[in-house]
């Protein structure tokens, strides 16, 4: 009996604590992403992870043009603007918790898409995997029209 009593106990305070992770992305319902080549990702400032880089790496990667900056506005006219914020939390080491990234028209500025991902400590990624996680979610299989 007591032993069914602290299976019943630990396997409440694992769900109490294990938390869900999540991905959400939502996209304007007139946003054609197969239109856009180049991608402009803007540093938040004062951020030290270089997520901007990431994202860089990761658009390239998956056949985008894409550079970043500190700068609002790039220095070309690009298709789109992407701006992200990344929450980190501590549990024995730092991870990130939540990146949420949203894609602007080039042109207007308006969010055409916004897609997030949130891991708690049991189901934390590193943050190269969070951002291929949020690109492709965003993205999916669409590659820019050559």
């Amino acid at each position: 009996m007591f032993r069914r009593l602290q299976a019943c106990v630990w396997l409440g305070l694992l769900l109490l604590f294990a938390g869900c992770a999540n991905m959400t992305t939502t996209r304007s319902p007139e946003a054609d992403l197969t239109k856009i080549k180049t991608i402009y990702v803007q540093k938040l400032q004062g951020e030290e992870a270089n997520i901007d880089k990431l994202l860089v790496e990761r658009l390239t990667a998956m056949g985008y043009q894409a550079s970043s900056g500190l700068p609002e506005k790039p220095a070309q006219p690009t298709d789109a603007t992407m701006t992200y914020v990344d929450n980190w939390m501590w549990d024995i080491t730092m991870y990130m918790i939540r990146l949420t990234v949203n894609l602007r028209d080039g042109s207007s500025g308006a969010i055409i898409a916004t897609t997030e991902s949130y891991r708690p400590s049991l189901q934390r990624k590193s943050p190269e995997a969070m951002v291929e996680e949020v690109l492709n979610d965003l993205f999916g299989k669409t590659k820019p029209k050559p």
